[in-house]
């Protein structure tokens, strides 16, 4: 695909994310796509739109401002900040590096990359240094993110798997 049009897609993104479109997020990426980020860790296929769907059915003001991006053929990336309210009632402001693969117009790769002991300094208070730096403590942060999104999927498919 074009450079043209890749950029096109992470313009997509983003402007979905700031209007809260988790589905119109979900359209970008193509069948069986990877993310990864600090938080979630690895998501494959459709966990990622379910995540982007959760996250933004969950937050009430959420402000996304795409400062620059880029993209050649088959790469791209972007510098994206994102403000909002954690669930902790904590406001959060999170500095995120992406870097992405397509293939035919559609996100195949997306790794976000940000201070996670940053992030969960501002979103969790104090406690959130130990979180950062502690191992065992970041896998029950990751799990308990993990855990939501499966939630998330039962209640959104009606299903009890």
């Amino acid at each position: 695909m074009p450079a043209d049009a890749n950029r096109e897609t992470i313009e997509r993104l983003y402007t979905a994310f700031g209007e809260g479109n988790g589905s119109a997020m979900t359209a970008c990426y193509a069948p069986g796509a990877h993310f990864r980020d600090p938080a979630f860790g690895d998501l494959e296929g459709d966990d990622i739109g379910t995540m982007w769907r959760m996250l933004t059915g969950r937050v009430t003001d959420l402000k996304i401002e795409l400062r620059e991006h880029e993209a050649e053929d088959e790469t791209g990336s972007a510098h994206w900040i994102a403000r909002y309210t954690f669930s902790t009632g904590r406001p959060v402001v999170n500095d995120v590096q992406a870097k992405f693969r397509f293939a035919d117009g559609l996100i195949a790769d997306h790794v976000d990359d940000f201070d996670f002991r940053r992030w969960a300094r501002q979103a969790l208070g104090p406690t959130g240094n130990l979180v950062a730096l502690l191992p065992p403590l970041r896998a029950k942060a990751r799990a308990k993110a993990l855990g939501q999104l499966q939630t998330y999927k039962r209640e959104e498919t009606g299903s009890s798997v």
